[in-house]
C-alpha cells in the first residue's frame, strides 16, 4: 500500500522504525520555514502557517519531498563517514572514490568506470552494516567491474559475512525502497 505521508505511518533511519508526526496545528504558527526532526523517537514534520492549509493531497507531496530531502542531506555525511572508516578494507583502491547520490527505484549502489561511486539516499533507512555492505561492494567494483568469481571472492575477504547481510538488506527492500 503506498504511503500517504500523514502521522502514525512509519519511516526508518539507520535500520530502526520511528513513528511518523505531521504537525500542522497552531502549535507551528511561528514555524517560518518547514522541517523535519528526529526526536524522541518520532520522526516529526513540522509545517510552516502557509503549508499547513494545503488540501491532503498537496500535503503529502510537500511531506515526502521534505522527508526525501531530509534523507539525502543526512545520508551524505553518513557515506562519507562510513566509506572513511571502511577504505582501509579496500587496498586496491589509491584514490578515496567520489560519492553521488542518486534515488534510483531498484538498486543501492553503481561504481563508474573511473572508480566514482553511486549511492541511493534511501540506504539511510538502512542498518550501517548493510551500509557497509553497499559501499564495500561498489568497492570492490573498483577492481573487478563485474560480479565475476574474483569479485565474490574479493567481496568475501573484506566482508565474510556479506551474505546474511545482503539477505537483510534485501528483505527490507521493498519497504525501503517503494515510497
Amino acid at each position: 500500500m503506498p504511503k500517504r505521508y500523514v502521522s502514525g505511518e512509519t519511516q526508518f533511519y539507520l535500520g530502526r522504525r520511528y513513528v511518523l508526526k505531521v504537525i500542522t496545528s497552531i502549535e507551528t504558527a511561528d514555524v517560518m520555514h518547514s522541517t523535519v526532526k528526529l526526536s524522541r523517537g518520532k520522526f516529526n514534520v513540522e509545517l510552516s502557517q502557509s503549508d499547513s492549509e494545503l488540501d491532503a493531497e498537496e500535503r503529502a507531496v510537500l511531506v515526502k519531498r521534505l522527508i526525501d530531502e531530509w534523507y539525502k542531506n543526512k545520508f551524505k555525511s553518513i557515506s562519507r563517514e562510513r566509506l572513511e572508516a571502511l577504505i582501509y578494507k579496500a587496498s586496491w583502491v589509491k584514490n578515496s572514490p567520489s560519492i553521488k547520490l542518486m534515488t534510483m527505484k531498484k538498486q543501492w549502489g553503481s561504481c563508474s568506470t573511473k572508480g566514482n561511486l553511486i549511492l541511493n539516499p534511501h540506504l539511510a533507512k538502512a542498518p550501517k552494516e548493510c551500509i557497509d555492505y553497499v559501499l564495500l561492494h561498489e568497492l570492490c567494483h573498483i577492481a573487478e567491474h563485474n560480479h565475476s568469481e574474483n569479485f565474490w571472492r574479493l567481496l568475501t575477504q573484506v566482508m565474510p559475512n556479506w551474505k546474511e547481510v545482503k539477505a537483510r538488506l534485501d528483505g527490507m527492500a521493498e519497504l525501503y525502497l517503494n515510497e
